[in-house]
């Protein structure tokens, strides 16, 4: 069965230039494609990863490198029990890894330079600076007990991570992966409208404990997008998040608004590049005015990933970056729950695009009378 789409208005709207965008592929850029200045920095950041590593000193900052050769020699004169422990921690950092990719350059792992590309995109391409990123994330994961962070169970400092935990019952419809978009970026859905009901709201936000354990579910959903990614070189090695705002952000929901920026320091401050685009979706006046005193605690190039569309501008927006297959019905898609119709496997749907007073001709095989209803 094919099925075309409604046809597209041609009238403008305040949001055309907001909506109006060309998907990137700059996380898929492949080392051999880099501008000679930026494959200079790849280069620089591989000859300083590799040192840090084999000094013991990625996890720290090397200063005071002498007072560290004193303790040394120091402690070289007899075997005591922290001279092993710091031996055993630099010999564990031969085998540092993030997302399952190795970073020590010399392994020659194919996706080590794609996770070290992405820190040098989110540093402009300054290796000191992306060094520094790749230090701070390392210790957040240990700290924050991220699981994945080293082989084994990171390190001689590290605690071991918790095991993966299923959703809470009522986070459940709050976000998920599902599908991909046309370049093969997994999808996550964050729909806030969720959280205007008060019990809903009062068990995710309502104490400490409770906004610690949303959190620590949010970065497991980002976890678990990142294991349906392509991290070999050319892939598509990012994720598309839908954040639908419809009936939210009301007023006294303070404690969402926090982890809304928490969420988004997090992720710009340890998973750089890996979110393609951020598509807010039924955004209303009010969401503006919140965007506004937002917008300081995020970085320049994470606010340029950024779309707005209005209620109107919903199913036209996405389009330009899922197939309508892709697209769930509550978007103008064709996406219902487990329902395959319009799957990849059962065949795409066919695209028209039908200029405003213009004719077009849609023709919808049917096998045998009454097969469609």
């Amino acid at each position: 069965m094919e099925l075309q789409l409604s046809p597209s208005s041609s009238s403008s709207s305040s949001m055309d230039d907001d909506t109006d965008v060309v998907v990137t592929d700059d996380e898929t850029t492949v080392p051999e494609n880099l501008k000679t200045s930026e494959k200079k920095a790849l280069l620089e950041l591989r000859t300083m990863l590799e040192d840090a590593i084999a000094a013991g000193q990625l996890l720290h900052h090397p200063s005071h490198r002498h007072e560290r050769s004193k303790s040394r020699v120091a402690n070289s004169c007899s075997v005591n029990s922290s001279c092993v422990k710091e031996e055993e921690a630099e010999e564990d950092l031969s085998g540092v890894s993030l997302w399952g990719v190795p970073l020590l350059p010399s392994r020659k792992h194919e996706s080590t330079d794609v996770i070290l590309l992405k820190f040098l995109r989110a540093r402009e391409f300054k290796a000191a600076d992306a060094l520094d990123m790749i230090r701070r994330t390392l210790r957040w994961r240990r700290d924050f007990g991220v699981d994945g962070m080293m082989d084994g169970e990171g390190g001689a400092d590290a605690a071991p991570p918790p095991p993966p935990q299923p959703p809470p019952p009522h986070l459940k419809s709050a976000a998920y992966i599902d599908g991909k978009d046309r370049e093969g970026h997994p999808v996550c859905y964050n729909i806030y409208g969720v959280f205007k009901d008060k019990d809903v709201y009062r068990q995710t936000f309502g104490d400490e404990e409770r906004q610690e354990m949303f959190l620590r579910w949010r970065v497991q959903l980002m976890e678990q997008g990142i294991k349906q990614m392509s991290l070999k070189p050319g892939g598509a090695a990012a994720m598309l998040h839908i954040i639908d705002f419809k009936d939210s952000l009301r007023p006294g929901m303070r404690e969402l608004r926090s982890a809304t920026r928490e969420i988004v320091s997090i992720m710009q401050d340890n998973y750089p590049e890996f979110v393609a685009k951020n598509i807010f979706l039924n955004v209303s006046f009010r969401y503006y005015a919140y965007h506004a005193l937002f917008s300081p605690f995020i970085t320049p190039r994470t606010r340029s990933k950024f779309i707005f569309a209005r209620p109107a501008q919903v199913t036209e927006t996405l389009l330009k970056f899922m197939s309508p297959e892709n697209i769930p019905v509550q978007y103008g898609g064709l996406r219902r729950g487990e329902d395959d119709e319009f799957s990849a496997e059962n065949e795409r749907a066919s695209e028209l695009v039908i200029r405003g007073g213009g004719i077009g001709r849609i023709e919808i095989p049917i096998l045998q009378v009454g097969s469609i209803h």
